[in-house]
């Protein structure tokens, strides 16, 4: 099944007569249960909900693996660290990876024990830093850089060492990339921004090819209670059928903006993995369905930035990424990356790409 039908196809129900396509939201917290828990499908919610059950189903069909959903993108990341990693265990990231999860690292885990090593996620400094590690935290495109590294080679060389390797996907989504395919031990993502795709919620989940990390993974959930609503959930299940849809529109828009953002002086640094002059573009061609609406680029320094942000009509200013809006930020703003002042994030939605263009123009030329 090809991934246009699949994503369309992905957790649904056999053919019943009367039945409705995909169940309804199930907002019920305590269930009835008597006798034996073993035999009772659901007991309370912060064990299991149906509604998780559907949507973590359909992406199961689309990871190639088990799924287990959480109450966002980070609460699934600390569900990885926090069921592989203990005292003493030495943890490998890219220098660039998104903010917050360095944060995590540095934080609560380093403070309980665990070693960080980084390097950047281009180049091959994260494989010279594997030796003794336990796990190999990946982020390919990298968030804000859009940096990539190659997935399978490197799971290739952790997996020799018996390392664990766990991939952020965010900023390809599922349909463009899977890492588990490629070799990797979890899948990780914020579904809070193109799975979704819509603004409007906070989910995230993580995929693995072995049940017994799965497991764990549901014990962390448990335990701590990152534990998503079942309406995000819906809402998610709802939006994942008009993924391929979204996204092979915001590649296309991605593709002429990032043409266009190349023949003006005022633009430097410009990043998208879909130019084929892009040096990430050799390995994301390899990997990649899609190269995905999210292009970075910098102007001449902070105020310019500012004022082409202002200056735009169709780019809404806002963080985040990967909606069918088209946004764009400022995002040395926010600090703890290693990026210049002007440095701007755009995640091109799924306007008209000429009207997307005329507006870019302008704003840049008021500059």
């Amino acid at each position: 099944m090809r991934p246009a039908t699949q994503v369309i196809r992905a957790g649904l129900q056999p053919k019943a007569q009367g039945k409705p396509f995909s169940p309804g939201v199930t907002f019920a917290g305590t269930y009835h249960a008597s006798g034996d828990i073993a035999e009772i499908p659901y007991t309370y919610r912060r064990y299991h909900n149906p509604t998780w059950t559907q949507f973590e189903s359909a992406l199961a069909e689309l990871e190639g693996g088990t799924a287990v959903s959480f109450a966002s993108g980070m609460a699934a990341v600390a569900a990885v660290f926090g069921s592989t990693l203990k005292r003493g265990d030495i943890l490998v990231m890219p220098s660039d990876s998104y903010y917050t999860t360095r944060l995590l690292a540095d934080g609560f885990f380093s403070n309980i024990g665990v070693q960080v090593r980084r390097a950047p996620t281009a180049g091959d400094g994260l494989r010279k830093l594997l030796e003794g590690a336990r796990l190999l935290w990946l982020e390919t495109p990298a968030n804000p850089g859009l940096d990539v590294c190659d997935i399978a080679a490197l799971s290739e060389a952790a997996h020799r060492q018996n390392l664990l390797v766990a991939v952020d996907n965010t900023t390809a989504t599922v349909l463009s990339q899977r890492p588990l395919e490629l070799g990797a031990d979890f899948s990780v993502a914020s579904d809070t921004k193109g799975l979704t795709g819509h603004s409007d919620l906070i989910l995230g989940h993580v995929a693995v090819a072995d049940s017994a990390h799965a497991d764990k993974l549901l014990s962390w959930r448990t335990q701590v209670g990152a534990v998503p609503g079942p309406m995000e959930v819906w809402l998610a299940d709802r939006s994942l059928a008009t993924l391929e849809m979204r996204l092979a529109r915001q590649s296309s828009n991605a593709l002429t903006v990032a043409e266009f953002l190349a023949t003006r002086a005022e633009i430097h640094s410009l990043r998208w993995p879909g130019l084929s002059s892009d040096p990430s573009h050799a390995i994301a061609s390899r990997q990649m369905r899609y190269f995905g609406p999210v292009i970075s680029f910098a102007l001449s320094d902070g105020a310019h930035a500012e004022r082409f942000l202002a200056s735009c009509m169709l780019l809404f200013e806002a963080t985040s990424f990967g909606g069918i809006h088209t946004t764009a930020e400022r995002r040395a703003r926010w600090g703890g990356d290693d990026i210049p002042p002007g440095f701007i994030r755009l995640s091109v939605g799924c306007e008209d790409a000429q009207d997307l263009i005329e507006d870019i123009e302008q704003a840049l030329d008021s500059l």
